[in-house]
């Protein structure tokens, strides 16, 4: 079993810990990557003491040693932008990641159902039309057929839209008279019947009568979450969105110890309490367990659902545009609401309208000052008009992008956007050239967590089966290095949080992952496989992979 001693509890260990015998990696204070072969950390305060090589050994001659076993030591990777809570519920919910067809699917949910007889609801995640042979919606049909008792309501992959079945439509009270609701659509047949997806705004028809979770739910799901995140060797997340009831157990949960990992909150903007959060100031723990000074606010939907806001009509859907879930002159209210306050604003944009809509809103509403401190971020900045770009890297907005994103998309982005809109479309590299930040994150649970499959997606702009050969517009691909800050020290100063983590500088955390392979030693079509085989978090053993 690797390094055996690393199992034993803060409580046992020295105060001053020397690991050596590793491949480390870190970066210092221009971001620049370094190399050492010890790592010295205080497991007390749970700081870094020094990096460097073994010559470390006569200056904490008292420390306890470990052995690294030549293993390869990275900083505690950081997902900018994930929702923790929606993990956890989809650990227990019905998988329909990856079917391959709307019967496939509903096969899997039927057996989920058999499986929890107990439930009064079904529910599930994951499916995608675009990977279905019909490339069309599902109906009520099948489901009503193999599910009739009981409400089904499942998820699709980007959490833009929803399927029902007949008892769910119903119990929403969903009829052919129901109207779309502002920044939502109700699918519906020729005859004006509902079909059983709603996106957008209209799944709240949905959530309106779904059961509530209860905290002791809540808490299930979330140390579900936390388990899987540590196992990959994330030490920190940028939860995207969040009520004010999760706001409040997180706070619970650091105050009682119990967060064994890093979370950097951004308040919902739909919380109907949004103002007196803001009123109450940044809420900010000692120790970077727990930061609540962000608002997440909600622009457009997903491209996979046409829900994406485009400047002009989808090229494979005529007279159809996407749709704004928050109307322009709300958007602006809530930005600057959230700006005035002293708060970052996240804005959720991936269509090429949505990302100048929140450009111009940053622009307008934002002092030149209030920009340079606010760290305010467009999240995914997905589909961005090419001369759009360089107002990120003007108004000091940062790009907060999915690198998983784009080879999910690659086989229908192209479809969706033609080949002109191609050129701004999951445009690292570009905003990399022009000194733009990106924070870096997978947006789990809509892509899987694992942060090496962005990695390999940001390098090699390839899927794990190495598709398309050369990559999909490849000229947008990142290096190793630059792909490794922004799921470490650019995702931390995206969180205001650069100098207390993501380097493994002296007097940063010790937040780091010990991993199987040495990611700058191995072909990069490889790099999707890296395991975390260690991960510590504020100086303590969180993780520890089983022995074979």
């Amino acid at each position: 079993m690797l390094l055996p001693l690393l199992l034993a509890t803060g409580t046992t260990l020295a105060e001053t810990v020397l690991l050596h015998n590793i491949t480390g990696y870190g970066f210092n204070t221009e971001r620049a990557l370094v190399s050492f072969s010890v790592l010295a950390f205080d497991d007390a305060s749970g700081k870094v003491l020094a990096r460097g090589d073994n010559s470390l050994r006569q200056h904490y001659t008292d420390a306890r040693l470990l052995d690294g076993g030549g293993k390869t030591l990275l900083p505690g990777l950081i997902d900018g932008h994930g929702h923790l809570l929606g993990l956890g519920e989809e650990l227990s919910q019905a998988d329909l990641r990856g079917q391959p067809s709307e019967e496939a699917a509903v096969n899997v949910v039927a057996e989920f159902a058999h499986s929890q007889p107990q439930a009064a609801w079904i529910k599930g995640r994951g499916w995608n039309q675009v990977l279905w042979e019909s490339n069309q919606f599902p109906t009520t049909a099948l489901l009503d057929e193999a599910i009739p008792d009981r409400p089904v309501w499942l998820t699709r992959i980007d959490g833009h839209a929803g399927w029902a079945n007949s008892k769910a439509l119903a119990l929403a009270g969903i009829t052919k008279d129901t109207l779309d609701p502002p920044g939502g659509k109700i699918i519906r047949d020729a005859a004006g019947n509902p079909t059983g997806v709603l996106m957008n705004n209209a799944r709240s028809y949905m959530e309106r009568v779904l059961p509530a979770n209860s905290t002791a739910d809540n808490i299930s799901a979330l140390q579900a979450a936390f388990g899987q995140l540590l196992s990959l060797g994330i030490t920190s997340v940028h939860d995207a969105g969040i009520s004010s009831e999760l706001a409040t157990l997180y706070q619970q949960l650091a105050a009682d110890g119990k967060l064994p990992l890093r979370i950097y909150a951004m308040l919902s903007s739909r919380n109907a309490d949004l103002a007196d959060w803001l009123s109450g100031g940044i809420w900010q723990e000692p120790a970077d367990w727990l930061s609540i000074r962000a608002v997440k606010i909600y622009g457009d939907g997903a491209l996979g659902s046409r829900g994406a806001a485009l400047l002009a009509d989808y090229s494979d859907q005529p007279g159809h545009t996407g749709l704004l879930v928050t109307q322009p002159d709300a958007l602006s209210q809530i930005i600057k609401l959230t700006i005035d306050a002293g708060f970052q604003a996240n804005v959720h944009a991936i269509g090429d309208r949505a990302n100048r809509l929140a450009l111009d809103r940053f622009e307008q509403l934002a002092t030149a000052e209030q920009r340079l401190a606010g760290r305010h971020r467009i999240e995914h900045a997905q589909i961005v008009a090419p001369k759009d770009i360089p107002r990120f890297k003007t108004l000091n907005v940062l790009p907060s992008m999915q690198a998983v994103h784009a080879t999910s998309d690659k086989n229908m982005a192209g479809d969706r956007l033609g080949v002109a809109r191609l050129r701004g479309a999951y445009a690292w590299r570009s905003f990399i050239d022009q000194g733009s930040i990106i924070v870096g994150g997978s947006d789990f649970p809509v892509e899987l967590a694992n942060p090496f499959h962005g990695l390999h997606a940001s390098v090699t702009r390839q899927d794990q089966q190495n598709q398309p050969e050369g990559g999909w517009l490849p000229e947008q691909r990142l290096t190793l290095v630059e792909a490794l800050r922004s799921f470490t020290v650019d995702a931390a100063y995206g969180a205001f949080q650069e100098n207390a983590m993501g380097t493994l500088a002296p007097g940063s955390w010790a937040d780091f992952i010990l991993v199987d392979q040495d990611i700058f030693n191995i072909d990069p079509s490889q790099l999707w496989q890296v395991q975390a085989e260690q991960t510590w978090v504020h100086g303590q053993l969180r993780y520890q992979q089983s022995a074979e």
